[in-house]
């Protein structure tokens, strides 16, 4: 069963869309990327419904959600509160969280205000922490050839990210470290449901430097505190490297951690079997 509408939420609505196969099972959220890019490409999760109800959702601003031109609800503050008005709307007492990305942000974010029912969490591809994520940024653009390095390093100096040229050499960064496979077509026709505004507010101009308001985003201090099962994946080649990802993994109590060894940063299309099977058993464990 696939039903799919709107809540209301601080500052618009947000569309949804929930899986049920009425396995009676905990149900899974689904946190997408971004910050401002849909739960477009995350759709092949909905295979998890063969035994349990899976949501996804498009946070405020982008996918078939409101587009709302108020600035100021562009604060992960604001999209904490959104994913505990969901949960509510949804009757989503007990339940399992898997974020992707911004989507892992916004996930332990959430999970720091300790809320009450959430049986296991998720971090597949994790940034929680906006500096380290810039270190190893750095240290990734330092395995591709000097042109490309010094292309992007003169249009962030200079103010030209909108150029052609940049966006060639994002191309070679993002074939390294974003996604190994050609692009399905389905990613290409995707791009109408990202909202850059809300990416430049809270993140910056490019994945490399943090200038937007997550700049000072760490909570990896405060990560014992996630105490329910936790599970963190990343690819090899990914932006979330494995080295970060396994120290956020140390810093858990109560976590696993799994690299998917042909993925960069979307094991959930680069190697889609797996990934499904990676979850769906480490769901089935809790």
């Amino acid at each position: 069963m696939h039903v799919d509408g709107y809540i209301e939420v601080t500052g618009g609505k947000v569309w949804y869309q929930k899986f049920d196969n009425g396995t009676g099972e905990t149900p899974v959220i689904i946190l997408h990327g971004g910050p401002g890019s849909s739960g477009y490409s995350l759709q092949g999760l909905k295979e998890l419904a063969a035994e349990r109800p899976v949501i996804l959702y498009d946070q405020l601003g982008c996918g078939k959600s409101e587009r709302p031109t108020d600035k100021s609800l562009w604060r992960i503050e604001r999209f904490v509160e959104e994913l505990a008005q969901v949960r509510q709307a949804l009757n989503l007492d007990e339940v399992h969280i898997l974020g992707h990305s911004w989507g892992t942000t916004l996930a332990a974010a959430y999970c720091l205000t300790r809320p009450s029912g959430v049986k296991s969490v998720i971090f597949s591809s994790p940034c929680l922490s906006a500096p380290l994520w810039e270190q190893d940024q750095k240290r990734n653009l330092q395995k591709l050839p000097i042109e490309i390095q010094e292309t992007i390093q003169r249009c962030e100096e200079n103010g030209t990210t909108d150029s052609a040229e940049f966006t060639e050499a994002i191309e070679v960064f993002n074939k390294h470290f974003v996604c190994r496979i050609p692009k399905p077509e389905h990613l290409r026709q995707g791009a109408q449901f990202r909202n850059p505004e809300i990416y430049n507010i809270m993140w910056g101009p490019s994945e490399f430097i943090v200038k937007g308001n997550l700049k000072t985003f760490d909570c990896t201090s405060r990560l014992k505190e996630i105490t329910c099962p936790t599970l963190y994946t990343c690819g090899r080649f990914d932006e979330a490297t494995p080295e970060t990802t396994e120290y956020y993994s140390n810093q858990t109590p109560n976590s696993q951690l799994h690299v998917f060894e042909n993925s960069a940063h979307m094991p959930y299309l680069e190697e889609e079997e797996e990934y499904l099977r990676v979850i769906g058993s480490f769901l089935r464990e809790n």
